[in-house]
């Protein structure tokens, strides 16, 4: 059997989607990824912009100078059709399909690593590699395009003919010689600018590249600050990331199927969280509910953070008591801050003299800022 045949058998069992190789060099869209840092439109992504990772991403080889391949994997999560139903008369969250189970950047390394294992065999010799998901300095949709995976999108997404978009990548620069695939060259968006008009923040622009600052999962996972109070409304229920440019996608409307990889099945109470009861988090509990999940990397304050929009988003009366509490009790002012915005958006009374109160009494800036525009927010209500 040839190393190839090896390579599809091992990625069959490991339960990988699609497999390729490319060659090391320049990626093909490098041009267009310096002129996105020139405008600014990685946001607050400051690692992105400096020097060793800008001359890493436009060669490769600088990250292993003995590599001469790439090998490229794609692993299935599941769609967000299949999102599982939350408990009927709560507000709900909303969570990205690919964080339902496990963190992706714990399950697609070791899978690399057993498909290393398979070709080190096979060679009868040790090989030099570095492997990333998501992880490293390296434009891997190109490479993936490069590998014969798919094409990118207008929505920046990777897209497979076979599949759509619902997946996520890893990848391999190894010092051995597989046969580069034939590099995917058809575009089938052709006209098709659903992803574009669909986006809940008009952040997807004309030339497949994204202004970060505006993307939903931008603003509820890299972002560590406020998030821009003109845009809180578009965020909806989503308080981890967004699936809306997919969900759209006439090729995941086609082709997406329910179940991914098993390991990122999801875990109960995950994709539709009750909002409340996510507002009560200790940190603790925090910690223990997202245990080997990606949410964690919004950490805490984020997370609830988002939370709190997406309650401002949903207004309920009930609610008031918690965000109340939130704003009374909760250590992080980020948090408060959010939580002053959500309850201005009850416009009711007794969210009014809670916003008044922290007005008045928070020691932070901030979050007395928040509390007054909230009131400003509410004002068709008087104490």
């Amino acid at each position: 059997m040839s190393l190839l045949d090896l390579i599809q058998a091992e990625t069959e069992r490991l339960g990988l989607l699609l497999w390729g190789a490319a060659a090391v060099e320049p990626p093909p869209h490098l041009a267009t990824y310096h002129n996105w840092l020139a405008q600014g439109l990685h946001a607050g992504m400051a690692y992105l912009a400096t020097e060793r990772a800008v001359a890493r991403r436009a060669q490769p080889a600088q990250i292993l100078p003995e590599a001469r391949s790439f090998l490229v994997v794609a692993v299935r999560y599941c769609s967000p059709a299949a999102i599982p139903p939350g408990p009927d008369g709560e507000a709900l969250g909303r969570v990205a399909a690919y964080s339902w189970g496990d963190d992706y950047h714990e399950i697609i390394p070791p899978l690399l690593a057993e498909l290393l294992a398979l070709i080190e065999k096979a060679l009868g010799r040790p090989i030099a590699a570095r492997s990333y998901t998501d992880t490293g300095p390296i434009l891997e949709r190109d490479f993936a395009q490069k590998a014969g995976l798919g094409w990118i999108g207008k929505n920046t997404c990777l897209i497979s003919p076979q599949h759509g978009s619902y997946f996520l990548l890893g990848e391999s620069l190894l010092d051995v010689d597989l046969p580069p695939a034939q590099p995917f060259q058809s575009d089938h968006c052709g006209t098709c600018t659903r992803c574009i008009e669909a986006c809940p923040t008009a952040c997807i622009r004309p030339d497949r590249t994204i202004d970060a600052g505006r993307c939903i999962s931008y603003l509820t996972i890299e972002n560590k600050g406020p998030i821009p109070p003109e845009l809180r409304p578009n965020l909806g229920d989503w308080v981890f990331g967004c699936d809306v440019c997919q969900m759209v996608c006439p090729w995941n409307l086609r082709f997406a199927t329910p179940a991914g990889h098993p390991a990122l099945a999801p875990r109960p109470g995950i994709p539709r969280p009750v909002l409340r009861a996510e507002l009560s988090l200790t940190p603790q509990a925090f910690n223990r509910k997202f245990k080997r999940s990606p949410i964690l990397r919004a950490k805490r304050r984020g997370y609830l953070r988002n939370v709190a929009v997406a309650m401002g988003n949903q207004p309920d009366p009930a609610a008031i008591p918690d965000l109340e509490r939130v704003l009374q009790e909760e250590p992080e002012p980020l948090v408060r801050g959010h939580a002053a915005w959500a309850l201005g958006r009850m416009r009711h009374p007794h969210a009014r003299r809670a916003l008044d109160h922290a007005l008045r009494a928070d020691p932070n800036p901030a979050v007395a800022q928040e509390a007054r525009a909230a009131l400003d927010e509410s004002s068709t209500y008087t104490l």
